[in-house]
């Protein structure tokens, strides 16, 4: 199983810190899966034109490649003026519309405050859904005061990420027999 974790942002350090500590805690529990994290921030993606995810090279090309190879993707985003950071959105429009068929999706966030916590309900869910996304519907959400020289100090984060991490693979592994069972059902 293909595990990507995506760190949605170019600028700050809490996405990126939550989705270490997610990783962190996907290779203690499942060393035997290929588990990978994009960081934004880390690559020069290209504004999307339109064309077809494969056209692109260089570092939009790998990232697009990476995700659409994956099974599993966590998305980490900071939530920037009540919405997610338009270099996320832009992964997004680089992908085509059912990109996330087949593939389980959860979710991060980091914020400022409790204001932003129905951001994911009204911004990103409705994105996911529409790219055909199996989401674990519940998703961890990260104040900036949880964090603490690039560390999550808040245990209670800790712990629902840790429940995320397991959460993800009962998702995944009750889909992917459901997949089986429907293959066995029509298979002729």
């Amino acid at each position: 199983m293909k595990i990507v974790g995506l760190s949605g942002s170019v600028v700050g350090s809490k996405t990126r810190t939550a989705m270490n500590y997610t990783i962190e805690k996907f290779k203690e529990n499942y060393p035997e899966e290929d588990i990978l994290l994009l960081d934004l921030a880390d690559y020069d993606v290209q504004i999307s034109d339109g064309r077809n995810y494969l056209d692109y090279t260089g570092d939009t090309g790998y990232v697009a490649k990476e995700l659409m190879g994956a099974d599993v993707i966590i998305i980490g985003t900071p939530i920037f003026q009540a919405s997610i950071p338009g270099a996320l959105k832009n992964i997004f429009d680089l992908l085509p519309v059912q990109a996330f068929q087949d593939k389980v999706v959860s979710i991060i966030v980091t914020a400022g405050s409790t204001k932003h916590f129905l951001t994911v309900e009204q911004h990103l869910k409705p994105i996911l859904g529409y790219m055909k996304a199996t989401i674990v519907q519940t998703y961890v959400f990260i104040e900036e005061k949880d964090f603490y020289q690039k560390e999550i100090t808040n245990v209670d984060v800790q712990f629902r990420i840790e429940r995320l991490v397991e959460d993800t693979i009962d998702v995944t592994h009750a889909f992917q027999k459901i997949r089986e069972e429907k293959d066995d059902k029509y298979d002729f």
